[in-house]
């Protein structure tokens, strides 16, 4: 099905930090790639926090011969280190990234010398040229720290026009969200395809949690129906995979140029969304 949109599907991971995670996770890749995605993408915490766990998940990822692309964050970090992180990655034949700026986490000291994604893109092509895809992200629903949505909108322009090759946006579940930033972005000449976000709905309370912390909207009528579940795990899954499947066929059919799922290590999710897809 990934032939009937430019950029197909991709999936992103994060670090597992025990041995039975990291099993698991391995199993998970393997149910995914089946799927022939463009690529994987695996988090990388701020300032370098998981930077070692990033690359061996990276390392472990790229085994099933699918593209692997390292996130990459700023904040925390000097040039010389990610000088060097850069160089190791070439080295390891890694050409894709994911660069973000990252937060900084209480109690870290300086911010770094580079304070803004787009600064990083800048750095990353001095110093590597076109040896990287590069993907950055976007915020439909603008991002929590931004003053304005205008602002936003030129610093995703800003991020973009400093080098970056795509960009895949925060979740959301309001697909006119998506195609207005879309429609506003083009507007102020971003040319890269803005690849659509998509997380899975399995456990309400962990995903009210995320989407306060990260800004990404659920639609009221979405919070009350997963309420009305309560600790009923199976409608709960069968709800949120009708709401997610629904909507990813409603943006691919808009013109959305792939779909990027935040997979938080689990196959089954994804994979029952994506059977729903024509």
């Amino acid at each position: 099905m990934s032939s009937s949109y430019p950029l197909g599907i991709s999936f992103e991971f994060f670090p597992p930090n025990t041995e039975a995670g990291r099993e698991k996770l391995i199993g998970v890749r393997d149910a995914l790639a089946e799927r022939g995605p463009r690529f994987f993408s695996v988090t990388y915490g701020a300032g370098g926090s998981t930077q070692g766990r990033t690359l061996s998940t990276v390392r472990s990822v790229r085994e099933s011969g699918i593209t692997t692309a390292p996130h990459l964050s700023c904040i925390g970090s000097e040039k010389a280190q990610l000088r060097d992180l850069l160089a190791q990655y070439r080295e390891e034949g890694i050409d894709s990234l994911v660069a973000l700026r990252g937060d900084l986490p209480s109690g870290m000291g300086g911010i770094g010398e580079l304070r803004y994604a787009n600064e990083l893109v800048e750095f990353i092509r001095e110093e590597t040229g076109d040896h990287f895809e590069i993907a950055v992200a976007a915020y439909p629903e603008s991002h929590p720290q931004a003053p304005s949505f205008e602002r936003d909108l030129e610093n995703f322009a800003r991020k973009v026009k400093a080098g970056a090759n795509l960009a895949i946006t925060q979740y959301f579940f309001t697909a006119e969200a998506y195609f207005h930033f879309v429609e506003r972005a083009q507007a102020l000449g971003v040319e890269a395809p803005i690849v659509p976000g998509i997380m899975p709905i399995t456990n309400y309370t962990k995903l009210a949690r995320f989407s306060d912390a990260c800004g990404a909207e659920i639609p009221r009528w979405i919070r009350k129906q997963l309420e009305a579940y309560g600790d009923d795990s199976e409608a709960i899954a069968a709800f949120g995979t009708e709401v997610v499947s629904r909507l990813c066929q409603r943006l691919l059919d808009g013109g959305a140029p792939g779909l990027h799922f935040y997979t938080l290590n689990q196959a089954e999710p994804c994979l029952r969304i994506l059977d729903n897809l024509a």
